[in-house]
């Protein structure tokens, strides 16, 4: 097994693969001090107190005080620091090798009547405000203690989307368009084969404005009621099962998997709980896969704009067009401005459990989570919840909050979400499945159950890159074509649906 991992030959850090244990020799003769964790740095020379440190190539930080060859490198010695603004727009762009369409993979997928498809076939009970939530939840259990699936075996299931928000905040501005956006996007999520929308009725956030604002979906696939045109909470429940059984149901259940294209999946790309290993193992074996899919004529969407936070001039080098990139730039400009105003610090966006994992700045996370991205070009900088309109690899603006970045990914078009972790981050969604890839191997072992893939062979030496890189694409058809998930099979999906709101709450 390989004891170190050096990223770059010029890199002055490299990452364990193991415990080190103080004494231990490494390559080059450098002797291990006091001991490096698994997943974290160690100094390969000796670095001078305000030298900066690289790492992938690229800047992570700079000394604080004079590292000595063979110690750990972190944040007792390691420190935030200026990164590049050599942004080169578009230089690194370059024609994507498409496979010919008539060669290209397929899944068994959802067609819809508005042209997209669903990897999944439920049914959406969605509230308009968090008045109406506790009305939708009792739908879904009247639905689960009368038994209705039992007569629409090809309806998934019957889910809740319920929220905190929806009234007493300005219906003028960006947070309002952006709550809206993230709610209609699930209205005509493909993953959906009807929704039935519940509102209060005195709401900022009113259904028949979202519907002129944003157009009704297919026929028959949506109905809305509010809680006080209907006469109080009981009414409203037995009206909406009634419509259940009369409407809804029976319009998803006519719904029918059929082959369909891989140039329909629209991959939603996360990672949480990382680690030391993430940009080494996972994140780079995904971004390989997502080549392979945006060759297919696939699309990808990456987010969680603070985790990009010092890699974005390797995404602007990929953007398919000057405005591209410089749309990146204004949303880290954004970021840094919102930072600032409400006290906080980008930088603080490495988590405990991040560091206790390895890593040192959001320098260092970034470097490694945009590898998710794969070396495909960027053709598209997304609003949070925005739709996907264009086929390749996008950019959402999202926090790097996971539930509320993927939140706005599904919003946005995602059919299918890919998600790294070195922690141990259990997540999943719905209506959208989510496939847990694992950074290293003892972490998926302690946490089989709840992960997919292991990406940890990688550092064991056991796989490379692209034979991780095919099991986790395989992995994408099988779960697209309706195989079952982890995180399905424990039931995660239902808590999970957090809208970023960024508007004064009055």
């Amino acid at each position: 097994m390989n004891r170190i991992f050096l990223l770059h030959a010029e890199d002055p850090v490299a990452v364990a693969l193991a415990d080190l244990p103080a004494g231990e020799i490494l390559p080059g003769a450098a002797t291990v001090r006091g001991g490096v964790p698994r997943g974290h740095k160690v100094a390969l020379c000796d670095i001078a107190e305000g030298a900066a440190v690289y790492k992938y190539g690229q800047v992570i930080g700079h000394a604080t005080r004079p590292i000595a060859a063979g110690e750990h490198v972190h944040s007792h010695n390691l420190g935030m620091s200026a990164h590049t603004d050599d942004y080169a727009h578009g230089s690194l762009a370059k024609p994507t090798a498409y496979v010919p369409e008539d060669q290209r993979d397929t899944f068994m997928g959802y067609r819809r009547g508005d042209g997209k498809t669903g990897t999944r076939n439920y049914v959406g009970i969605i509230s308009s405000v968090n008045c109406s939530a506790t009305v939708a939840h009792h739908v879904v259990r009247e639905v689960e203690k009368r038994g209705l699936l039992e007569n629409f075996p090809h309806v998934d299931g019957v889910i809740a989307i319920t929220h905190g928000l929806g009234c007493c905040i300005s219906n003028r501005n960006e947070a309002f368009a952006m709550l809206q956006r993230t709610i209609w996007g699930h209205v005509r999520h493909p993953n959906f084969g009807a929704v039935m929308m519940v509102g209060l009725g005195c709401e900022t956030n009113q259904i028949p404005a979202m519907v002129e604002a944003f157009g009704k979906p297919p026929s028959g696939s949506m109905h809305y009621l509010t809680i006080q045109q209907m006469g109080g909470t009981r009414k409203t429940i037995e009206a909406c099962i009634e419509k259940l059984i009369s409407d809804v149901l029976p319009t998803a259940n006519q719904a029918r998997r059929e082959p369909v294209s891989a140039s329909e999946l629209i991959v939603a790309l996360q990672c949480g709980g990382s680690d030391g290993l993430s940009g080494i193992t996972a994140n780079p074996a995904l971004g390989l896969a997502v080549d392979r899919l945006v060759a297919q004529g696939g699309s990808a969407v990456l987010a969680e704009t603070p985790e990009v936070y010092g890699a974005e001039h390797l995404l602007t080098r990929r953007a398919v067009r000057p405005e591209v990139g410089e749309a990146l730039i204004e949303r880290i400009r954004w970021w840094e401005d919102y930072a600032a105003k409400l006290d906080g610090e980008i930088n603080n966006n490495p988590t405990p459990g991040n560091k206790a994992g390895g890593l040192t700045t959001i320098l260092e996370k970034s470097l490694g989570a945009v590898c998710k991205a794969g070396s495909t070009n960027l053709v598209s900088v997304l609003r949070y919840a925005e739709p996907v309109k264009e086929r390749g690899m996008s950019m959402m603006d999202t926090p790097g909050y996971d539930p509320m970045g993927v939140t706005g990914q599904v919003a946005g078009g995602s059919n299918l979400l890919c998600f790294t972790t070195g922690r141990g981050s259990v997540f999943g969604y719905k209506p959208t499945p989510s496939i847990k890839i694992a950074t290293n191997t003892p972490m998926f072992r302690h946490m089989e159950e709840d992960m997919d893939i292991n990406a940890g062979s990688i550092a064991d030496g056991e796989e490379t890159h692209e034979q991780v890189a095919d099991r986790i694409y395989q992995e994408i058809l099988r779960v697209a074509s309706g195989g079952q998930s982890k995180s399905e099979a424990l039931g995660f999906g239902d808590c999970e649906f957090v809208p970023w709101n960024i508007s004064a709450q009055m």
